[in-house]
């Protein structure tokens, strides 16, 4: 099974079992896509029942090491997107094939 997981393949998925055209697919998909950005800039957070909660969190200022040369860097500050896995997405992942 592959790891990766494009537009593309999702385009093709909506395509497959929904019925719709290409073309439908595949803005439903970017307008989908638009909206989780859109919100989480916005708003700083964003909650998706039953599968996961967007977070937006500021991390500060830091220094940094190069592993190989050793040399210091000073790392700026900048937000970073959390997800938090809701309760019934982590029972579905933990799940038995045999369950």
């Amino acid at each position: 099974m592959r790891i990766n997981l494009t537009k593309k393949d999702l385009v093709n998925l909506v395509y497959m079992q929904l019925g719709f055209s290409k073309q439908v697919s595949e803005n439903l998909i970017e307008d989908f896509l638009v909206t989780i950005k859109d919100n989480i800039k916005s708003e700083k957070k964003l909650k998706l029942s039953k599968f996961g909660t967007f977070t937006v969190r500021a991390k500060k200022p830091r220094i940094g090491r190069n592993p190989k040369t050793k040399e210091s860097k000073m790392i700026s500050n900048r937000d970073v997107v959390l997800f938090k896995p809701s309760k019934e997405f982590k029972d579905f992942i933990n799940l038995k094939d045999n369950e």
